[in-house]
């Protein structure tokens, strides 16, 4: 198993900033065998990827958030991190982390991100 827990979100102004955090844990994680990846879902839509990076690690971004988001990991401290700038206020969403290879794709508890004047 796989333990994602989000942290990092909050109520921003349009134009502001956040950096999202997920870290890993669990039996099965191995930091170099999975895409990690941030996924958002606003009310009355689907869940929607926002960006995702490569264990290589080579990375790509919704068109929606290209410019202002910037997804990274940090192998030794089992984390990956999304940094949102210039936030609007269709930004705001739950924030989930997503871990995935194959056969396997672990879910965390999800981070609310608020973008409102």
């Amino acid at each position: 198993q796989v333990q994602l827990v989000e942290s990092g979100g909050g109520l921003v102004q349009p134009g502001g900033s956040l950096r999202l955090s997920c870290a890993a844990s669990g039996s099965a994680w191995r930091n170099f065998g999975f895409v990690m990846g941030w996924y958002r879902q606003a009310p009355g839509k689907e869940r929607e990827l926002v960006a995702e990076i490569t264990p290589s690690p080579s990375t790509n971004y919704a068109d929606s958030v290209k410019g202002r988001f910037t997804i990274s990991r940090d192998n030794a401290k089992n984390t990956v991190y999304l940094q949102m700038n210039s936030l609007k206020p269709d930004d705001t969403a739950v924030y989930y982390c997503n871990a995935r290879r194959i056969g396997s794709m672990y879910w965390g508890q999800g981070t609310q991100v608020t973008v409102s004047s």
